[in-house]
């Protein structure tokens, strides 16, 4: 697990000008590579290229130091991540007679690429983010992998192009930061944070998932091209039990392929159904005890840990549990938050940060329920999608209307517990009678309304989600594969896996998610939905196929999720700074926010009068990176 960076010139370069560059991205991200780094740097009249990385040793301690070199010296890589399958393909290239001077997965990508060319990028079961400078066809190429675990952010300008796993190493060589993206600032503001290919920079991208960049330096210019086609098969006629045995054989496989390392790993344990199955697949199949960790929260509302005390136990781990509480994140609130670069609001980061920093104490690896929800339909907006088919075939839209004008009062809240009437609230919010539901359902922050409540006409655009409804045809998505799609390409991409990254790398640990294997996610793609979602019962499937390993209704218990009370927090520890944010002499010299709308909307939630977490948190991380960007003071 590494970083990596890059930086071309399409014009001379000195090679001692080139590594200061590469030298400074690659100290800005020594957290995600402390035990090494290494560069390239090749300088010639028509262009000069320099790749760079940091390197968490975890596969091939001692020989897999990069960048790696093919044995000409024509073709040079640098990779972040881990290829599961790199000991098959190996075995395969070692068949056709190729020879290997590592043991490392780095070395199985660039063999296979000398092998079989761009072609070979599919055959890759993993994480990654490399990029491949081949000299033979003077081009470059930057790849990422199938879900978008590994990050890639690249800028193009006239006659340079960089690229690099952190938006803070191309912000920081710079010569000056580029305006702030409409369509970054708009998607952040509908769902609190900005999925590829936006970032909150003008000009500044983020590689979509499954997507390689071929950059031929001879021309130029550069295309994205994907390197899977999304398309999932047609629906199977199986039975549910025989879906069932392979949904387990498949995640049996996966957390396998998952748990090959040179070091010692573990696993988060929330309780929940996807870490406890992960956990006891993990534990099962290991020669002694396993890690497992745990962090709860001394406000019991928010405190699960009996659920994963209980399935340690059953397990028989080693575990390891944290509790909690504001005065242990009050500290980290300022660097977490800064840490994702751009404006990114999903509050979970928070405890994920402190589970990652206690259990990076024990281990170097952790394996993680992540993408269970989108993988086996696990989401309450899944069957929120669901009803919403419903509902609109039933009650009449004027109907709606009115429960939707009377819904402010009966299902009124002040606190931050997001229970029965904020669920339901949201439900009623999201209904839409033109098919475009399920868009509203992703946003967290603020609907297509609020936002223009939110945010001034000159900063607004109309249908944000377009372009991505355009290219994977998801204009109106009406079942469970269209939501799952949605999910992947915008939520997964986005928010989750950027949370668990920045804030597992922050901390030095390398995280690592079963679940999203690409052939699990296209085996239950052509599952009839109902074997997925059975009524209200979410995950039917995989809850069925590791049911016989947990106690009776143990699978069924509800579970809040990761959250924490930041709405409380609002109006307590941050309320200071909250309030400096709002003030209406700096938000008119701003001009990014309807002041009048903007200050009512957090002194309500202020007040108690109505809880507004979700969209005041928004606000919050927008300001603290806004002022920390552009900004030394907030006042004049």
């Amino acid at each position: 697990m590494c970083g990596i960076n890059g930086y071309l010139n399409l014009n001379h370069e000195s090679e001692e000008q080139l590594k200061v560059h590469v030298n400074t991205m690659n100290n800005l991200i020594i957290h995600r590579g402390p035990d090494e780094d290494g560069i390239f740097a090749e300088s010639k009249p028509s262009a000069s290229i320099a790749m760079a990385m940091r390197r968490l040793s975890i596969i091939d301690l001692s020989s897999g130091t990069q960048p790696i070199f093919s044995d000409d010296k024509s073709i040079v890589i640098v990779f972040n991540g881990e290829i599961y399958n790199y000991r098959a393909l190996k075995s395969r290239l070692l068949n056709e007679g190729v020879t290997f001077k590592t043991t490392s997965d780095t070395e199985v990508i660039l063999k296979l690429y000398e092998k079989h060319g761009v072609e070979s990028f599919k055959e890759l079961d993993g994480m990654f983010g490399f990029s491949i400078y081949d000299k033979n066809l003077n081009k470059l190429y930057i790849a990422r992998d199938f879900f978008g675990e590994k990050p890639i952010y690249y800028y193009s300008l006239k006659d340079k192009f960089i690229w690099a796993s952190e938006l803070k190493s191309i912000m920081n060589i710079l010569d000056h930061k580029p305006k702030i993206s409409k369509e970054g600032l708009n998607l952040y503001f509908r769902l609190t944070y900005i999925p590829a290919p936006y970032t909150i920079y003008e000009g500044v991208k983020k590689l979509e998932a499954n997507h390689y960049i071929e950059f031929d330096i001879d021309n130029s210019n550069f295309n994205i091209k994907k390197i899977n086609p999304d398309g999932i098969g047609d629906k199977q006629k199986v039975s549910f039990h025989q879906a069932k045995n392979t949904v387990k054989d498949l995640v049996y496989e996966s957390v396998q392929s998952r748990s090959i390392a040179d070091v010692s790993l573990g696993t988060f344990l929330s309780g929940g159904v996807d870490s406890s199955v992960v956990s006891l697949c993990l534990a099962q199949g290991a020669d002694s005890k396993i890690d497992t960790f745990s962090i709860g929260f001394k406000r019991a509302s928010y405190d699960e840990t009996d659920k994963s005390r209980l399935v340690a136990k059953l397990i028989n781990s080693n575990h390891h549990e944290f509790k909690i509480d504001e005065d242990d994140l009050k500290d980290n609130i300022h660097d977490i938050v800064l840490n994702f670069d751009e404006p990114f609001a999903d509050s979970s980061a928070l405890p994920t940060f402190l589970v990652s920093q206690k259990t990076r104490t024990s281990v170097k690896v952790a394996l993680t329920g992540d993408g269970g929800d989108e993988v086996f339909g696990g989401y309450n907006k899944h069957y929120m999608g669901k009803i919403n088919r419903n509902y609109t075939s039933i009650v009449p839209q004027t109907m709606h209307k009115m429960l939707l004008n009377i819904s402010d009062s009966l299902l009124k809240t002040s606190n931050d517990n997001r229970g029965k009437r904020y669920k339901l609230k949201r439900l009623l919010n999201s209904i839409d009678y033109n098919g475009q539901f399920y868009w509203d359902i992703i946003s967290l922050a603020n609907t297509s309304n609020e936002v223009s409540d939110l945010i001034s006409p000159n900063w607004q655009i109309g249908n944000i989600f377009k372009e991505y409804q355009i290219k994977y045809n998801l204009e109106k998505p009406k079942n469970l594969n269209d939501f799952r799609k949605v999910d992947r390409i915008i939520s997964l991409e986005g928010d989750l896996l950027v949370k668990v990254d920045r804030t597992s790398m922050l901390n030095s640990l390398e995280c690592r998610a079963p679940f999203l294997n690409k052939k699990l996610w296209d085996y239950t793609g052509t599952l009839p939905e109902n074997y997925l979602l059975k009524g209200w019962d979410k995950k039917y499937i995989l809850k069925a196929a590791f049911a016989d390993q947990f106690p009776e209704k143990f699978l069924d218990k509800p579970k809040s999720g990761f959250g924490v009370p930041v709405g409380n927090w609002l109006r307590t520890i941050l309320r200071k700074e909250l309030e400096s944010y709002i003030d209406k002499k700096s938000l008119n010299k701003q001009g990014i926010f309807n002041a009048e709308e903007t200050i009512e909307l957090v002194e309500k939630h202020l007040s108690g009068n109505k809880d507004n977490s979700f969209k005041v948190w928004s606000f919050y991380c927008f300001q603290k990176w806004y002022y920390n960007t552009y900004e030394t003071s907030i006042l004049n």
